[in-house]
């Protein structure tokens, strides 16, 4: 493990961290193998027998919901001769699901139910153990929002409340915008596949110093705008600098966490929500049909943008939507979009997410084609021997400690580097 240690140094890591296969394998076994990892969201089994099909790194996993209504997460592997038992993303099962290799035959909670032709095992097979079954992985709940983690009481967070820690105000932030308090994401989901490493989606998604670089096409050459994200604002959010002297983006904070957790402030900087829309003024009745003027005017502060829970889930608050990051390989990896339905919200806001999210996530879209672009040329330009250093340095030496968090400005590369400093203690086996 000290290899491992020497490839990260408080403001670089190495290359070898994005192209060694080996390290990648380490890191399906150090980080996802052993943490907890979002897998699935409660509204997606909402009936006895709904199940969706996830992932915990490379491990194939299904979450159902048990005749009794609990909600299990399972190895998606026949306890037989390993076949992959679900095959497909999301259904209903009934009460059991069935191997279609030779029939073998599992509860929705994973205890084997039937294998056929019995008799032909002999006495010392107890078909009534765990392995023969789908196998169980511990699973917890924060509104809604399942987190899985496949390693034993000896490794990673065994409690989901101080893995998440300070995180969990980002959770109940999104929660609450909707005027029932839940949400569903049910809606449907958008996939796409980027040609680089997991952790450069990772990395970007609090990563302020790039949009008005990587995403200069989509803005307005008039006022360095983007376009209007959601019903009820006024105006888009400012990407182009129109005062040259200091970026609008370190007016922004970052806020970075243990764990490798991060979320950066809210991109409309104190701009307020207008009044006038209607869809807007439907959504902000109901609201103030479950809580007081007071709590509605809290509720619709944008606390944060990009919120990072390590390794794998991001939840944007301006425009409603989660991402799921999923490593396939050292250099390919997939992304999971999902738009977020507030429950007793105006359903246009939903179809507005939805829209929004075809505007910049499929695959003519703009924005995340643009930063697919950028995965790709990092991950070639990794293959160059020129330094064998990626500098992560902007605001180093400068973030400031605020409680249990660290501070630094907009542009500052403080979420990557809280991101490797976690990456470090799980490749080298800290808890």
């Amino acid at each position: 493990m000290n290899e491992i240690e020497t490839l990260v140094k408080d403001d670089r890591v190495h290359r070898d961290v994005y192209t060694d296969p080996k390290i990648f394998a380490l890191e399906m076994e150090q980080i996802f193998g052993r943490t907890w990892v979002y897998v699935g969201h409660e509204s997606e089994v909402v009936n006895v027998g709904d199940f969706v099909t996830s992932f915990i790194g490379l491990q194939p996993v299904i979450v159902s919901r048990h005749t009794d209504g609990t909600i299990h997460v399972l190895h998606n592997r026949c306890g037989h001769r390993g076949a992959i038992v679900c095959n497909q993303d999301k259904g209903n099962t009934g009460k059991s699901f069935r191997c279609g290799y030779h029939g073998w035959t599992f509860r929705t909670n994973g205890e084997l139910l039937a294998a056929p032709l019995k008799n032909g095992y002999p006495d010392c097979y107890d078909l009534a153990k765990n392995e023969f079954g789908l196998v169980p992985i511990k699973v917890a709940n924060y509104r809604g929002f399942l987190f899985a983690n496949a390693g034993d009481d000896s490794h990673g967070d065994c409690d989901i409340s101080t893995h998440l820690g300070p995180m969990k105000a980002c959770i109940d932030a999104i929660c609450d915008r909707a005027p029932d308090g839940e949400l569903d994401l049910s809606g449907g989901v958008q996939k796409y596949y980027l040609l680089g490493n997991w952790k450069t989606q990772i990395e970007n998604l609090n990563d302020l110093y790039h949009p008005p670089y990587s995403h200069e096409s989509t803005v307005n050459e008039k006022d360095g705008r983007q376009f209007v994200r959601r019903p009820g604002d006024g105006q888009g959010p400012q990407i182009i600098d129109s005062n040259l002297k200091r970026s609008i983006w370190d007016m922004i904070d970052i806020f970075a966490f243990d764990g490798g957790h991060s979320y950066c402030g809210p991109l409309n900087m104190g701009e307020s929500v207008q009044t006038g829309d209607p869809v807007f003024d439907d959504y902000k009745s109901a609201l103030l049909a479950k809580h007081s003027p007071e709590r509605v005017a809290e509720i619709l502060v944008e606390k944060f943008h990009n919120a990072i829970f390590y390794p794998n889930l991001n939840i944007q608050l301006l425009s409603n939507h989660i991402r799921v990051i999923r490593p396939i390989a050292v250099d390919r990896t997939e992304v999971r979009v999902y738009p977020v339905r507030l429950k007793g919200a105006p359903e246009e806001m939903f179809h507005a997410v939805v829209r929004y999210l075809n505007i910049t996530h499929s695959p003519a879209s703009l924005i995340q084609t643009d930063d697919l672009e950028m995965f790709r040329r990092i991950q070639v330009g990794m293959k160059s021997h020129g330094t064998d250093w990626v500098v992560f340095g902007r605001g180093f030496g400068q973030d400031v400690t605020e409680g249990n968090a660290a501070r630094g400005f907009g542009t500052s590369e403080l979420a990557m580097r809280n991101q490797y400093k976690a990456w470090r203690k799980y490749m080298c086996g800290a808890n």
